[in-house]
């Protein structure tokens, strides 16, 4: 396994996310817990940039 992947394994064991358990996490394969740690960490397009690209409605 990655170490880069067990880093997070180990972040997420510690602190699990909202409706999971460390326990969950421990089972979790690579990819699950990478894409879970895309989902969380991903950005979100309503993030306060409306309106910097010129669109404007007066």
């Amino acid at each position: 396994m990655n170490s880069n992947t067990e880093k997070l394994r180990k972040k997420y064991m510690e602190y699990p996310p909202e409706g999971m358990t460390s326990e969950d996490i421990r089972c979790m394969s690579e990819v699950d817990l990478l894409d879970l740690d895309y989902f969380l960490n991903e950005d979100d397009p309503f993030d306060g940039d409306f309106g910097e690209e010129g669109f404007y409605i007066f």
